[in-house]
This record gives structure tokens, sequence and C-alpha cells, in this order.
């Protein structure tokens, strides 16, 4: 027991190193101007990403935000991972956003001390779809109130990605059913 908590943490510390820190030298990808909080909460449906190694084999990705009495965001992250039938593995990192940033850029806590960019680079009028981004063009979320978005639109977010300097070829769609899949 002991050991398999301490392997854990020493991962989930990995992991938040891994994607923490902003690039040297990165100009800061640029937000949305900004963001009203209320209507952004709720669920996502992660259509396609640069992935963390966390979520390589993501399916039914959904992150879930709710704004909390503090002003922080908790947030779940629910992913089956391989396969549609496998369980459900869940994530609740908190994210705080990044004062004068008109609620645009959060730090994304996973491990404390350390936070993890997590800029809003695009969110549609009716909050619909979204792009996640950091100034390290590292990783990336396309995100929708649904399972499944037009083709026409996953081009326009994949040529937006592309316009801020990511390499989109390393973009994975992640499977996603057509009915909800919390269970």
């Amino acid at each position: 027991m002991k050991k398999a908590l301490v392997a854990t943490l020493l991962i989930a510390l990995g992991a938040t190193a891994l994607f923490a820190f902003n690039a040297n030298g990165k100009t800061p990808i640029p937000s949305v101007d900004s963001v009203d909080l209320p209507r952004f909460m709720g669920d996502w449906y992660v259509i396609a990403n640069i992935p963390t190694f966390l979520e390589r084999e993501a399916y039914d990705a959904i992150e879930t935000y709710e704004l909390r009495d503090d002003g922080k965001i908790q947030t779940t992250f629910r992913q089956r991972k391989g396969s549609f039938d496998a369980k459900v593995d869940t994530m609740r990192p908190v994210g705080t956003v990044r004062e004068g940033t008109n609620n645009a850029v959060w730090g994304m806590q996973f491990v404390w001390p350390i936070k993890a960019e997590y800029v809003i680079v695009y969110v549609d009028a009716d909050y619909t779809q979204t792009i996640i981004g950091r100034s390290a063009r590292d990783y990336a979320w396309i995100m929708a109130r649904t399972p499944q978005i037009s083709d026409a639109d996953y081009a326009a977010h994949v040529e937006r990605l592309k316009t801020l300097g990511y390499d989109t070829s390393k973009l994975r769609q992640v499977p996603q059913r057509a009915v909800d899949s919390k269970d």
C-alpha cells in the first residue's frame, strides 16, 4: 500500500512538473479577451488534444468545471484508458484564475505547490466550443459541450492552433461515444 502511494505521488509530481512550467523564450500565447466564468462552467467533451502522457489513450474524456465559493475552479477530468469499455479514471485538479486576465488564464494545480498554465485561447460566442493552450505550445485541448463537432469546426480549430504556433500533426482526436459516458 505504501509503495503504491509513493509511486502514485511520484507519477503525479512528475506529470505536474512536465507541464507546469512555460517554455523559456516562448512568446506568451494570446488568450481570449475575457471569459464569463459562470457560462464556462459545466461539462466539456475533449474532442482532440495534444495529450499529456496521462491522456495518450483517452476515450470518452470529459472535463467538468465548477466555480467554488472561494473563487477557485474545481475541475473533474474523467477518461477511459484504451477503450470505451475500460473503467473510468478521474483526476480532480483545482484551477485558480490569474489576476488581471479577465478570467482567461488559470493555474491548474494537480500537486501542491505547482500550477500548470491553462490559457483559454478561443471560446465561441455561445460557449459551446473552446480551445485551451499553453505558452509552451506543448499541450492543447479542443473541447465542446457535445461529444462531436462538425468537420468544418474541427478544421477551423486545427487552423487556430497552427496559427498559434502548434505542431498540429501531434493532435489526437479523442474517441467519444454519442451518449453521455460519465458512469
